[in-house]
């Protein structure tokens, strides 16, 4: 097999973990969403919402997406990747989510992911969307 065959495998391999944990992450199980993650994961948000920007580890990142859960109507933000692309360790996804909130409005944000994965898991995700939406739907 040649080295760019190789590559090429691992990177659709990653491609294809991040796939999966969108659709886990749509049907909102935080316990199955975490299996994604290694033990010392980070996730970062873009921007200075309280609660949501800034750093967490995977505990931290599960307390805050129990919270979310309970803010929608089907207890989940869908997420649907609109392009991925893969090198080494890494994914970038360009994504669209999709929730009916229970204070009655639509969270509809684009955002730019980059995974970084180990061992088939994700170790650090860095996370930007329109911070503007997400603080006149979630807070406004």
């Amino acid at each position: 097999m040649s080295t760019e065959a190789a590559t090429q495998s691992k990177e659709d391999a990653n491609k294809a973990v991040v796939t999966e944990f969108m659709e886990v992450f749509s049907r909102g199980d935080v316990d199955a969403i975490l299996e994604f993650l290694t033990d010392d994961a980070t996730w970062w948000v873009a921007g200075t919402i309280e609660g949501i920007s800034g750093e967490k580890d995977k505990a931290a990142f599960g307390e805050m997406l129990a919270g979310l859960s309970t803010l929608s109507t089907t207890g989940a933000i869908a997420l649907t990747p609109r392009a991925l692309t893969a090198e080494g360790d890494r994914v970038a996804a360009e994504t669209e989510s999709y929730a009916e909130l229970t204070n009655g409005r639509v969270y509809n944000n684009h955002y730019h992911f980059v995974f970084e994965l180990s061992g088939g898991r994700i170790r650090r995700v860095r996370e930007y969307l329109d911070t503007e939406h997400t603080r006149a739907i979630f807070l406004g």
